[in-house]
């Protein structure tokens, strides 16, 4: 069995990847800014699930969480940075202080963990390193949540770093991109600023349509397909979770595709000894 490492355990996607790495026998470290509210999953699984304190944004707090971690089970074998949460607001009118509180944790505490971890996964010869992103991280322009989304793609990016100059090492890096899933996401964790004059078929349209809608994904399903995978050990590098996740992923690819092969051309003639000038494409988006 596996010891798991878990940010952001109080609820949503952390509560639930708890309790399906427990009830398939793994030892899991949950962390939370609160451990108190583990309590209840510590009292269904006393021997395997150790609670702990853990803010991200601190990266002292991150390295003594994890030697924590190690001192109660000996190892780690995966490690998920699962903690983060989206506010809403223009570019224009949003409040730095925010648009940085959102960076510190969506990205720097991720960047905190994945750091802190790595001497212990080689000295043990390898593990995994899980990192939360959203398919709105690969495929972008969800009016509202810049902060958000631009602090994925930077975990994204990060991430594939990360796994080339520790694949050496036995460690693997796997990306999770959800869709809508029915948590605390759009609900209490999220603060929408009011929407300035100009925006409302923007950022007002997303928010109604946010509100009006039910998540069609479950993060209790999700859990158990992630801790599956990680059994099985058949790794891909990136996960998207959810029918409109999938939707998006392979409209997306799509997309990139036909227009990078509509002006390759272009693109090559930037090189020394390429033919230059080359005619430029009459499709693509007017500006």
């Amino acid at each position: 069995m596996a010891v798991w490492f878990i940010t952001g355990t109080s609820r949503g996607f952390g509560r639930a990847l708890v309790s399906a790495a427990a009830d398939h026998g793994h030892s899991v470290v949950a962390t939370a800014r609160d451990p108190r509210r583990l309590s209840e999953l510590v009292a269904a699984h006393p021997d395997r699930v150790l609670a702990l304190p853990l803010d991200v944004t601190d990266k002292q707090a991150a390295a003594d969480a994890l030697r924590a971690g190690v001192e109660r089970f000996g190892r780690l074998d995966v490690v998920v940075n699962n903690a983060g949460y989206a506010n809403v607001a223009p570019i224009e009118t949003a409040d730095d202080a925010d648009v940085r509180a959102q960076f510190e944790t969506n990205y720097w505490g991720v960047y905190n963990v994945s750091r802190a971890v790595i001497p212990q996964l080689r000295s043990q010869g390898g593990g995994t390193i899980v990192q939360f992103s959203s398919i709105g991280g690969r495929v972008g322009g969800s009016a509202g949540i810049a902060a958000y989304q631009a602090a994925k793609f930077a975990v994204d990016g990060f991430s594939r770093v990360l796994a080339t100059e520790t694949a050496p090492f036995g460690i693997r890096v796997l990306v999770i991109e959800p869709s809508g899933f029915a948590t605390d996401w759009a609900g209490s964790s999220m603060h929408i600023a009011p929407v300035p004059a100009g925006y409302e078929q923007t950022i007002g349209v997303m928010t109604e349509r946010r509100a009006a809608s039910t998540p069609a994904g479950d993060p209790t399903r999700a859990a158990e397909i992630i801790v599956r995978v990680l059994e099985s050990g058949n790794l891909p590098t990136h996960l998207p979770l959810g029918v409109a996740a999938a939707t998006m992923a392979l409209e997306h690819a799509r997309e990139e595709s036909e227009e990078a092969s509509t002006w390759e051309a272009v693109s090559r003639s930037a090189d020394f000894g390429q033919p230059y000038p080359v005619e430029l494409p009459t499709q693509g988006r007017a500006r």
